[in-house]
């Protein structure tokens, strides 16, 4: 198998810049999956958000998940655990509204700095979608636009920490699952692996590479792209040993009322309608979304299908310039 994709973004600057697109693309098209380095985040900014994250870890989070995994006796399990996931986590919100202010046990210094974390990742996750537009052949800014919705896309964090884990062959880490959303911008543990995507039918390893952001497409962009890009399951192997794995996802995703649909450029017009993706509210997706996270995607996209007509009888045709 090809190795997984290591994108160096600073050479979309120079001569390499039609050869960078194409890694991108194919990318895009092949793997729903990349790793970004030399991305415009400094590394210094990167090294605190990860000191930081893990001693908070230590410091408020590290005995409450420990209890938590003892009352629900998941530290002595005999067969494997189909419905929790090995993990410890706190979310943070940024779009519309922020509410890093009210998330409890976080210091001042550690609000401050993931403030401003959060802001180089929107800054580089719209820097990233109109690549793709660039890629798909869309007006630029348009994959913007569409996440607007009436007033901002829904920008968050969620935080994440794997602690060593007894039993990896009976639970997971974070089970199987394809991301709802838009774009999905990661800076993991470079030390300790764990995540893996599904390709060809084989679990493959994304390597961690130190100060690089992993990227991986959300189900929405599958939707608008008309599938040419396609979200991919993914997952989190738990690990035995060591200080456990660090994982921090941003999710830069379409507001709630923003209207998902398949870009009219990306339908080819020999294509009968019942062949396109639908149309639909990603407030409605994302409700049923949170049911039946875990199961496959395409009967989630079947459910909105069904439910096309009626958003086509209450919306009207999205503005995009």
């Amino acid at each position: 198998m090809e190795s997984f994709p290591i994108i160096n973004l600073e050479k979309l600057n120079g001569e390499e810049r039609g050869l960078t697109m194409e890694k991108i693309k194919d990318a895009c098209e092949n793997w729903g999956f990349f790793e970004c380095v030399n991305h415009g985040i400094p590394h210094e900014l990167l090294d605190r958000v990860e000191k930081m994250t893990k001693e908070h870890y230590k410091k408020c989070m590290e005995d409450r998940f420990k209890e938590s995994i003892k009352n629900r006796g998941l530290d002595s399990v005999r067969s494997e655990v189909n419905d929790v996931d090995w993990e410890s986590t706190f979310y943070l919100k940024h779009l519309p509204a922020s509410n890093i202010s009210h998330v409890p046990d976080l210091d001042d210094d550690y609000r401050t700095l993931m403030k401003e974390f959060a802001g180089k990742i929107e800054k580089l996750s719209e820097e990233l979608l109109d690549l793709l537009c660039e890629n798909l052949g869309l007006e630029k800014g348009y994959l913007k636009k569409v996440f607007y919705g009436s007033k901002s896309p829904t920008f968050g964090t969620k935080v994440s920490n794997y602690p060593p884990c007894p039993k990896p062959d009976l639970i997971k880490g974070l089970r199987a699952h394809t991301d709802a959303g838009g774009i999905i911008l990661l800076f993991q543990d470079d030390k300790v692996s764990g995540l893996q995507l599904l390709k060809d039918g084989e679990w493959v390893d994304v390597p961690p590479v130190k100060h690089s952001i992993v990227v991986n497409l959300g189900d929405q962009l599958e939707v608008i792209t008309n599938g040419k890009y396609k979200s991919v399951e993914h997952r989190v192997i738990a690990q035995t040993d060591g200080e456990g794995r660090m994982s921090i996802a941003s999710f830069y995703n379409p507001g709630s009322d923003s209207v998902i649909f398949p870009a009219p450029e990306l339908i080819g017009k020999e294509n009968e309608k019942k062949d396109n993706y639908p149309k639909f509210v990603f407030e409605d997706y994302m409700r049923l979304y949170s049911a039946v996270k875990f199961q496959a995607k395409e009967p989630r996209f079947e459910t909105m299908k069904a439910m096309e007509t009626t958003v086509a009888n209450n919306v009207g045709p999205l503005a995009t310039a």
